[in-house]
């Protein structure tokens, strides 16, 4: 019989800029270093994106309403966001990562998982590929980050955190039993208040701790959160690093039965158009702020007239009444064969929470927008065709 060749763990690293946004600015502007610096809105109602290591020595963090920072440190240093700036930076970092391996997951502006189980050959064991990218990073951008090395990805993230600022701290296979063993359990991604309230009731101090409960009572107290909690006791994660390529623009057409200059025939189009084309955009949790209307003529020549919202969206309604207004708009000199629409100028639907600091205050509840997760929901449960909009009817006198 041949011999079976034994499995060679994965090896994964997560890099996290350290106080990325504070860093960019103290960088921009070395006056603030030293300074209890946060990133943010400053009126009552703004938030914390960013608080640099002096700050967060008062107990500010991000996501913190600003008047709580305020009581917290009385030389409080207020800057505003600036989003492009960050950006810019932002992609001189992914650029370096992405030279090491090409398996990258970006999963926010200043922090990714790159799986790097195939480099060691070309670049070196992973302490040593680690510290070469932390240098490359520090001389492009003169910026630190902090990195952590393990076999799974819930555990490099973990990693990436114990040394910051400016840490490196590998969790080597034999040793991931000890380490899950003693881990508090607070600290693994997902284990939030709520969560760790009724660990905490049920005696569990450590990740280790989980393994000692009956998968059914843990998924009977947790819901499917306490079956992956018996994976990650076990040491076992698997989500793998998967690239994300970005999404810029998503629309629906249709090529008409027949063609015409019926622009109440188009309408009807356009609803179902917008329909489906919002609905994937809160399926992949993104809004867009531009709506583009697609006419295609019987001659084949082709037609594109677009609008952009001063706020991202993904409401049926919205869409549909700006494609329509486009429409309404657009004088039909020849038949139409085909039409569609587009959306572009994508965002995320629930940014992180600095990504929402200019004073604006949460928007208001959108009651299309309650419509459209009703829709889905019962979509989910008997399909599409079970329910949908009343259609623009013709008029029949």
């Amino acid at each position: 019989m041949a011999a079976v060749t034994p499995l060679v763990p994965s090896v994964i690293m997560h890099l996290d800029m350290d106080a990325f946004y504070a860093s960019v600015e103290i960088l921009d502007n070395p006056a603030l270093a030293g300074t209890c610096l946060v990133v943010g809105g400053h009126s009552r109602r703004g938030v914390v994106a960013a608080a640099s290591y002096e700050a967060r020595r008062y107990g500010i963090h991000s996501a913190m309403p600003m008047f709580q920072a305020r009581k917290r440190c009385a030389d409080i240093v207020v800057v505003p966001p600036r989003r492009k700036r960050y950006q810019v930076v932002s992609r001189q970092v992914m650029a370096l990562i992405k030279a090491v391996s090409p398996l990258v997951e970006q999963v926010s502006i200043d922090e990714a998982y790159v799986d790097i189980s195939g480099c060691q050959r070309l670049l070196g064991p992973p302490r040593m590929l680690a510290r070469d990218l932390k240098n490359r990073i520090r001389e492009a951008t003169h910026l630190t980050c902090s990195i952590g090395i393990a076999p799974v990805k819930f555990l490099a993230k973990i990693a990436s955190d114990m040394e910051k600022p400016d840490g490196l701290t590998i969790i080597p296979p034999e040793a991931v039993p000890d380490f899950i063993h003693d881990l508090a359990i607070g600290k693994v991604p997902g284990v939030g208040k709520r969560t760790r309230e009724i660990l905490r009731k049920m005696g569990v101090r450590t990740l280790g701790d989980i393994i000692h409960f009956p998968e059914r009572t843990l998924h009977r107290r947790l819901g499917k959160f306490g079956r992956r909690l018996i994976q990650l006791a076990r040491g076992a994660d698997a989500e793998p690093v998967i690239p994300k390529i970005p999404v810029k623009s998503i629309s629906s057409e249709e090529t008409l039965a027949t063609d015409t200059r019926d622009k109440r025939q188009l309408d009807v189009c356009l609803m179902r158009d917008a329909e489906e084309v919002a609905r994937r955009l809160r399926r992949k949790k993104m809004k867009a702020r531009t709506i583009t209307l697609k006419i295609k003529h019987d001659d084949f020549r082709q037609v594109t007239r677009s609008k952009t919202l001063k706020q991202a969206t993904d409401v049926s309604e919205i869409i549909y009444r700006q494609a329509k207004h486009l429409l309404e708009r657009y004088r039909l000199t020849r038949p139409v064969r085909l039409i569609g629409l587009g959306v572009s100028a994508l965002a995320d639907a629930d940014p992180p929470v600095q990504m929402a600091l200019f004073d604006e205050g949460p928007p208001p509840a959108d009651p299309w927008g309650q419509v459209d997760k009703v829709m889905d929901a019962i979509s989910e449960k008997f399909g599409r065709e079970s329910i949908g909009r009343a259609r623009p009817q013709k008029d029949e006198s």
